[in-house]
């Protein structure tokens, strides 16, 4: 059987791998001046790796073992983790909307680049606020729940040479 810190070793390494996918993801919209359907696709595609590489880890290998181990760094690391999916889910209750009111426009296949999105919906600030604030707040977590994670397996598995 595959021994504990060689499993423990190979999620903590797919979550730290996941985050250079949301850092280039994150870039692709930030460096487009126009976000096509291309565009967001591109974005998407990164994300959505980074996102597998972090939840599979999690929902196979942390979960099933919390409660075994839940002490306070336990619960700590814990708790940041969940509070980063549910600033991810905040954040969806913001990106959802708006990809509905942008393809009602066709923003997305013929952007216009005179249009300024607050224009399209009166709601639209609150939902880029909302994702804004999700998706920060998700990397916040994130960090802290894998910073905390790190420490976890130094002090589970000293013998391990670093």
């Amino acid at each position: 059987m595959v021994e504990d810190v060689v499993v423990a070793s190979v999620a903590g390494l797919l979550v730290t791998l996941s985050f250079p996918f949301y850092i280039y993801g994150a870039w692709i919209v930030i460096d487009e001046e126009t976000v096509t359907w291309g565009v967001l696709r591109h974005h998407l595609a990164y994300i959505f790796v980074g996102l597998t590489l972090n939840t599979v880890p999690v929902a196979v290998w942390m979960i099933p073992r919390l409660f075994e181990q839940l002490g306070g760094f336990a619960a700590l690391h814990a708790f940041f983790g969940v509070q980063a999916y549910a600033f991810l889910a905040f954040a969806l209750t913001g990106i959802v909307p708006i990809l509905r009111a942008k393809r009602e426009y066709n923003l997305y296949n013929d952007p216009d680049p005179t249009l300024d999105i607050d224009d399209i919906h009166e709601d639209m600030g609150a939902w880029r606020m909302r994702l804004r604030a999700g998706v920060a707040g998700y990397v916040l977590c994130w960090l802290i729940a894998w910073v905390l994670g790190v420490i976890r397996w130094a002090m589970r598995y000293p013998e391990i040479p670093v």
